[in-house]
């Protein structure tokens, strides 16, 4: 409600807008917030490790890039060069009737090589199908 004075000839409205009780709730909404701030214990986010999966596929199937960004697909002992197109039937094959999930797919790349091409053999191996996809890794020393 705006206030009214008195001066003069006649009775005219004041336009000016308190601030007093807006800084007064700011000031206490100041203090709950650097009081209760402390308080408040940061979330723990818990990452997967290396090799602790809940359960152990029956058959790793591996596929390695080299520098040259060659594709080579190792199935037990058996090494086999292949192409882009050809290794998501290779592993559908070495996969055969097995129930998803029983065998995984490693990839092992060369440091050196692109990150688009990593990526591409995992789209190509999720677009086949193929659920378990892990990634190589070299432990520190």
């Amino acid at each position: 409600m705006p206030a009214v004075t008195s001066r003069g000839r006649g009775r005219r409205t004041i336009n000016e807008i308190n601030m007093v009780p807006f800084i007064d709730v700011m000031l206490v909404l100041l203090i709950i917030f650097m009081v209760t701030a402390p308080l408040i214990t940061p979330s723990l986010i818990d990452l997967p490790s290396v090799g602790k999966a809940s359960k152990q596929p029956d058959q790793v199937l591996q596929i390695v890039i080299g520098k040259d960004e060659s594709l080579e697909f190792k199935n037990q002992d058996k090494t086999t060069r292949l192409g882009l197109n050809d290794i998501a039937n290779a592993v559908r094959q070495a996969q055969g009737t097995a129930q998803p999930g029983a065998s995984a797919v490693v990839i092992s790349a060369d440091r050196s090589v692109k990150y688009e091409t990593v990526v591409k053999v995992m789209d190509t191996l999720q677009r086949a199908g193929v659920q378990r996809v892990g990634l190589s890794v070299q432990l520190a020393k």
